[in-house]
C-alpha cells in the first residue's frame, strides 16, 4: 500500500480549520448576540414602564422650565433617573410622586443597572468561564477513550460503548471537520477539530492518559499514519483500528493496532450468511449490536466456576481468553477454567444504546 507523505496529509486540512482545537460539549446557554438583544429588550420595557409610571402622575412633578410635565418629559425624566444621572431639573413634588419613586421608580432603577451590568459582566466572562471548563476538563480526564473519526463506523462503534455503561464524558472525539465536531457536541461529546495524523492534536485529546483509542477514518492510508501516531504518545492503549481492504490489515498490526476490523470483507460475510440463512444472519447482526437482544460480553472468571469445564457455567461460553492465548469453548486446553482467565460469553442485553445525531455532510 502506498502511503502520502505526512505534510502532504496536513495541506489537505479544511480552510477553515482550527488546528487542535478542543470543543467541549455544548451547553445550555443563549447565543451571545441574542443574550445582548434579550437584554436590551429587557432594559428598555423598564424604561418605558417608567415613562409610563410618571406620565401619569405628571400632574406631581415640576419642572423648572415650564412647570408642566408632558410627555417628552416623562421619558426625559425617566432616562435620567434609571441612568442615576439625575440633573435636578424635573422633580418629583406631590407626596404621591415621591412614594411612587421610592415603591416604584428606585426599584426599576436597580433592575435597569442590573440588566446593563449583567450584560458587560456575560461578554467578560464568558471567555474565563470556557478556560475554566477546559481546564478543569483536563484536570479530571483519565483513562478515557479516544475515537478518530465520527463517521458511521466510529459512532456505531461509540454507540456500542455507550451501552456497555461508558459515559459521554470519558470519551473524546478528534475528526477533521468542524461540522462533524459540532454533531458531536450536540451529543454531548468532547472533540478536537484536527488532523489525527500530527501528535499534537492527539496530545490536545490526551491521548497519552487514554486507555483505549479506537480508529475509524475514512482511508487505510490514514489508519495507519494515526495508529504510528497513538502508538509512540501512549505504548500502553488498547488501539482497535478499522480498515477497508484485508491487505491493509497486516500493516495496521504492524503499526501498533491491537486489534484490525476489515469493514469491508466483514460486511461481506455477514452478506454472504444472510443469504445462506437470514435468520443466522439476522443473529449475528443482533450480536454485534450491544445493548438489544443478544450482547457479547468479555468477563473474568469468577471463584465459583474456577475448576470447571466451560459447558458447566451458567453463561453460554464461545471462548476462553488465557493470557494470549484465545481458546475456542470446544478446545480441551480451554477446560478446567481458571481463576486468571477470562471467558466470552453471550448474555441477555440488559441496556439500550443511546441514539447519536447523524453529523452533516
Amino acid at each position: 500500500m502506498k502511503l502520502p507523505g505526512h505534510d502532504a496529509m496536513a495541506r489537505r486540512a479544511d480552510e477553515h480549520l482550527v488546528g487542535g482545537q478542543i470543543k467541549l460539549p455544548t451547553e445550555v446557554v443563549t447565543r451571545p448576540l441574542l443574550q445582548v438583544a434579550r437584554r436590551l429588550l429587557m432594559a428598555l420595557a423598564v424604561l418605558v414602564l417608567t415613562i409610563l409610571i410618571v406620565y401619569v402622575d405628571r400632574d406631581g412633578y415640576f419642572d423648572n422650565a415650564d412647570e408642566q410635565v408632558d410627555l417628552l418629559d416623562a421619558s426625559y425624566y425617566a432616562t435620567v433617573t434609571l441612568s442615576t444621572t439625575g440633573y435636578g431639573d424635573i422633580v418629583p413634588r406631590s407626596d404621591s410622586a415621591r412614594l411612587v419613586n421610592i415603591l416604584l421608580v428606585t426599584p426599576l432603577r436597580v433592575l435597569f443597572l442590573i440588566i446593563l451590568v449583567g450584560t458587560t459582566l456575560e461578554v467578560l466572562t464568558q471567555r474565563t468561564r470556557e478556560e475554566w471548563r477546559l481546564n478543569r476538563w483536563r484536570s479530571t480526564l483519565r483513562d478515557h477513550t479516544v475515537v478518530v473519526g465520527f463517521g458511521t463506523k466510529g459512532r456505531s462503534a461509540i454507540q456500542t460503548l455507550c451501552a456497555t455503561g461508558l459515559k459521554k464524558e470519558q470519551i473524546v472525539i478528534v475528526d477533521p471537520s468542524s461540522k462533524v465536531i459540532e454533531a458531536a457536541n450536540a451529543d454531548g461529546f468532547t472533540g478536537v477539530i484536527g488532523d489525527a495524523t500530527r501528535s499534537d492534536v492527539l496530545l490536545r485529546a490526551e491521548l497519552q492518559r487514554a486507555r483505549q483509542v479506537v480508529i475509524a477514518t475514512q482511508r487505510d492510508d490514514t489508519a495507519v499514519l494515526v495508529t504510528l501516531t497513538a502508538r509512540q504518545l501512549n505504548r500502553g492503549a488498547k488501539i482497535v483500528a478499522a480498515v477497508r481492504e484485508e491487505e491493509n490489515a497486516p500493516l495496521l498490526r504492524q503499526s501498533g493496532a491491537d486489534a484490525v476490523i476489515t469493514s469491508a470483507s466483514a460486511a461481506g460475510r455477514l452478506l454472504g450468511m444472510s443469504v445462506l440463512s437470514p435468520s443466522a444472519g439476522t443473529v449475528m447482526e443482533d450480536l454485534i449490536q450491544q445493548g438489544s437482544g443478544l450482547d457479547l460480553v468479555e468477563r473474568p472468571v469468577i471463584k465459583a466456576e474456577v475448576g470447571k469445564n466451560v459447558r458447566e457455567t451458567d453463561d453460554l461460553v464461545i471462548s476462553v481468553l488465557r493470557g494470549h492465548r484465545l481458546l475456542s469453548y470446544d478446545d480441551p486446553a480451554a477446560s478446567p477454567l481458571q481463576l486468571t482467565d477470562r471467558v466470552i460469553t453471550i448474555v441477555r442485553a440488559t441496556s439500550v444504546p443511546p441514539t447519536l445525531t447523524t453529523p452533516p455532510e
